[in-house]
């Protein structure tokens, strides 16, 4: 499936695949954001914090994109394209009868509380539906998440149920929240 890939732009930010020239600001985000992060997503190994993993990321991104497996967005600051605000991701891709997949997101501490996070996803997730031609965008949350759920919420996500001990955060089986949000334009692939 060929595809061009994408950059979207918002009032306040730009959002695109990793190059190999962003992987000082990369690094640098993911040093900086290393403690504030911690609590909501996976223990990284060390190579994660470094330049010479982010030089890597973009080769292995765009062929996840390119073939259909995922797509990975970093925000970056629209007035100041050197400055990383966070990220987009929408992984496991599973087409045939279900054209679904996974939605995660990260914004750095300083970045909060100005709806950044909203207007990065209601950007990524109108081009996953109007571009990708997904059906459904699966997010969870962790119960105590509650800037998450309040994210979500606003985007139209619908609450479907709760799993027990359903990933391994920070080292912990954490509980989650299971969210949909489904495409009312979905066609079907010609």
């Amino acid at each position: 499936m060929a595809r061009e890939k994408p950059q979207l732009e918002t009032t306040r930010l730009i959002l695109r695949l990793p190059e190999a020239a962003d992987a000082p600001a990369l690094a640098c985000y993911a040093i900086e954001e290393r403690a504030f992060l911690a609590p909501w997503g996976p223990v990284r190994p060390d190579a994660y914090y470094t330049e010479d993993h982010w030089q890597q990321q973009p080769a292995t991104q765009l062929q996840n994109f390119l073939e259909d497996k995922g797509l990975l967005l970093f925000a970056f600051d629209r007035e100041n394209p050197a400055q990383v605000h966070g990220r987009v991701s929408f992984s496991n891709f599973v087409r045939g009868a279900f054209h679904a997949c996974h939605l995660g997101y990260e914004l750095r501490r300083r970045s909060q509380g100005k709806g950044l996070m909203h207007e990065a996803l209601e950007a990524a997730i109108a081009y996953a539906f109007a571009e990708l031609n997904l059906h459904r965008i699966q997010a969870n949350y962790m119960p105590r998440n509650e800037r998450s759920a309040r994210v979500l919420e606003k985007l139209g996500f619908v609450i479907e149920g709760r799993a027990r001990a359903y990933l391994l955060i920070n080292g912990v089986w954490e509980d989650h929240v299971l969210t949909s949000l489904t495409n009312p334009r979905w066609r079907p692939p010609a």
